[in-house]
């Protein structure tokens, strides 16, 4: 039996299993660094499934890592479970319709789906070293909070991935695809006025309005905005704008920044600034700042040896084989789930994608159905991943596999429908034979490993500078 043929078992062998965990843990739908019932789930699973698991890794109680094997090389499969707020939809349902229950909060990212599949990998490779004991050594990471951007830098931070030799992930989406793009790294900060209250019309040079700090923060920003790289990204929101009398001066005020940038350097240069622009703010309303960093991680990496192995997988595995049934569901999300607005550009988006020849096949079988392509173009995703931070201390590919019909968007309610769906589950369980398949090529392959360490380390010289600083934790709390 080759590796494809026993990957292809493996998997099949734990079908029900996989299944069953992810569509558990998009009924659980918890939100970032309160995944409890999740990691419970995963932790009993994998035991019974014979990994060691070490819960509460990197100071975080969702955190885990299930090993099994010994000795080198080590592959690492990154695991999300974190579903995003007020998200909740029935799954398999072309209308908005909340799920049943009190939790508003959904699996709009498909993370239920990316934990589950990377799981599958990492039991397939089990099943493997089972009967090749020298092969080395499997992990299962199991990353809490990506939507929060703290899972994995914190643990990336804490040395949890120290000794892991590659790792491999993958996403939910519309495709079937290696990510061959960068993505954004990116800070969140918290800025903090205090002024003075006083009576605005009465006595208003006794005031010092930490409102006006925080506006002429944001006209200061606005500025600075034509002075920064065209990649970056300000972004801001009010969280505390003092009160709602307008006739007291405010004496408190708080606003929320999103920096985003390229590279990590880059966020914080331009994040520098922003705090020169606030202490700026400050001293002309003459009131006092003090500014928190919440979260931050690291632009994406990806490794261009693992990439072109798992590339290489992927096209040997084939797209995930869907169904007439799953062909009829698509449609309906397809046709049914978009304003005409929405539909022009979804098709728009396919012309591009496929050429204007095939957009009436593609609009009766809206699934992507092929392998894309592996191009490097040097572009820079609009969005951000922690899966940056661990690229920076470990070899890393990411691919992506169709769980949706072709222009589903992320963090919308559309894709957290598709995500208990037979579209969905074809998907997550062909991202883990790719993932599997591509992780026992390079643990066999001493030359694949020195190459992919060797891009890592001219890409990185082997430094990593998390963006969260080791004095501020996770924040459990939030």
């Amino acid at each position: 039996m080759d590796k494809k043929e026993f990957v292809l078992k493996a998997v099949a062998d734990k079908k029900a299993l996989i299944v069953d965990v992810s569509d558990k843990i998009f009924d659980y739908a918890e939100v970032g660094f309160h995944e409890f019932k999740t990691a419970k789930l995963y932790e009993e699973v994998l035991k019974k499934e014979g990994f060691q698991v070490e819960m509460g890794v990197g100071g975080m109680p969702t955190a885990f890592k299930a090993v099994y094997g010994s000795g080198k090389p080590v592959i690492g499969f990154l695991a999300e479970y974190d579903a995003l707020p007020e998200l909740s939809q029935e799954g398999g349902c072309t209308m908005r319709k909340k799920a049943a229950g009190d939790n508003p909060d959904g699996h709009g990212c498909g993370h239920n789906l990316l934990g589950a599949g990377a799981m599958a990998a990492a039991l397939a490779v089990k099943a493997y070293i089972e009967e090749h004991p020298e092969a080395g050594t499997v992990i299962l990471f199991g990353c809490p909070s990506e939507e929060k951007g703290d899972g994995k830098a914190i643990m990336a931070r804490e040395g949890v991935f120290d000794g892991v030799d590659a790792a491999f992930t993958w996403h939910p989406g519309d495709k079937n695809a290696i990510w061959s793009e960068s993505t954004l790294a990116n800070v969140s900060v918290f800025f903090n006025f205090k002024g003075v209250t006083s009576h605005a019309a009465a006595a208003p040079e006794l005031g010092r309005s930490a409102l006006d700090a925080a506006e002429l923060m944001s006209v200061g920003v606005n500025y600075l905005r034509e002075h920064i790289i065209s990649d970056a990204r300000v972004h801001y929101a009010y969280r505390d704008v003092g009160g709602i009398a307008p006739n007291v001066v405010q004496g408190h005020s708080r606003v929320h920044y999103f920096i985003r940038a390229p590279k990590s350097w880059q966020v914080k240069e331009i994040y520098k600034r922003v705090v020169d622009v606030a202490e700026g703010a400050a001293k002309m309303t003459g009131t006092e700042m003090t500014y928190e960093l919440y979260a931050g991680l690291s632009d994406y990496i990806p490794n261009h040896v693992l990439s072109e192995v798992l590339h290489e997988s992927m096209e040997e595995i084939g797209a995930p084989k869907y169904d007439e049934a799953d062909f009829a569901l698509a449609s309906k999300f397809f046709h049914e789930t978009a304003t005409p607005d929405e539909m022009e550009a979804k098709r728009a988006n396919m012309r591009r994608m496929f050429g204007a020849n095939h957009i009436e096949e593609i609009e009766a079988h809206p699934l992507h159905t092929g392998i894309a392509p592996l191009v490097w173009n040097g572009k820079v995703q609009a969005g951000s991943t922690d899966v940056g931070d661990a690229s920076y201390v470990i070899p890393t590919a990411m691919c992506t596999t169709a769980t949706a019909t072709l222009g589903t968007a992320a963090h919308t309610w559309q894709m957290t429908a598709h995500g208990n769906t037979g579209i969905a589950h074809k998907a997550m369980l062909n991202a883990g034979e790719a993932m599997a398949l591509a992780a026992l090529k390079t643990m066999e392959s001493p030359e694949i490993l020195k190459k992919a360490h060797d891009e890592w380390m001219a890409e990185t010289n082997g430094e990593y500078d998390c963006p969260i600083p080791k004095e501020v934790g996770p924040r459990l709390e939030d």
